[in-house]
This record gives C-alpha cells, structure tokens and sequence, in this order.
C-alpha cells in the first residue's frame, strides 16, 4: 500500500508539472483530412472494445456467405461474393462515419447515403479504408 500512495504521489507530481491535472484524454473519435480532396474533412470512430464487438456482430454473417461464395468456382458465385464485399464496406462506412464537412453531392451536405448512392467513389473507398485502419485489420482483411 505504501508503494501506491508514493505511485500517486509522483504522478500528482507529474501533472502538475506538466500543467495537466485532468490526466489521460481520450477522444473517441479522429479526424482526418482527404488526401483524395484536400478541402474534405471527415469524422470517424475509433474502436473501442464495445464498437469492436457490435461491428463484429454486423460483420459475421455477411462474411461468412462471402468466404463460402468466394470458395465456390463459379462465375455467379465470385459476382455475388464481390457484391457481399461492397456491402460490408457499406456497413464499415455506416458504422464508422460520424461526420463529413467540405463535400456536398447535389447541394445538399455529404452523409453516409449520399456518399453510398451518389458520392465520389475514391472519397467513400478512402474513408472506408481510413475506418478499416483504425479497427487495426490488416491488409488481407482490409480486402474483404
């Protein structure tokens, strides 16, 4: 007990040198700005042990069907396996999206429907691959 009152003792120290006496910030979520349109700004969540969960939830079953489609040699099963992997990224991008700024499509404000329906194709592909990135899936991953 000793060693934890002199631990709390020298972090105390610790802070107020610093002049951070909050501790640990965390924000839980980050933004990034395009390098596809530079003026483009969007919002997404980090992972979180929760987020990780409910995000692996949405994924298991879409992923199941697109591994057994994508194992089978026919040309309409390799097609329905592509499109089960466009939604999974349409899931990445509804799940991890919070906010776009810079981009409008038709006049009106850039929002995960839009960009799914209508928006640049090399903006959505990035912010999906941004969200992949920082749910920590490696490369192989990132490709379903």
């Amino acid at each position: 007990m000793n060693f934890l009152s002199r631990l709390d003792r020298v972090e105390k120290k610790n802070r107020q040198a610093s002049g951070d006496d909050a501790g640990d910030r965390y924000e839980s979520v980050v933004a990034i700005r395009s390098k596809a349109r530079p003026v483009v700004t969007f919002v997404i969540n980090r992972v979180s042990f929760g987020r990780r969960m409910e995000l692996s939830r949405r994924a298991r079953e879409i992923s199941r069907k697109a591994e057994f489609l994508e194992a089978g040699g026919q040309l309409g099963d390799k097609i329905e396996a592509g499109i089960l992997a466009q939604e999974i990224d349409a899931m990445y991008l509804g799940w991890g999206l919070v906010s776009i700024r810079g981009l409008t499509i038709d006049g009106e404000a850039a929002t995960v429907e839009r960009l799914l329906e209508k928006g640049p194709d090399e903006v959505t592909r990035e912010i999906v691959e941004a969200i992949k990135a920082e749910c920590g899936l490696s490369e192989g991953e990132r490709k379903n």
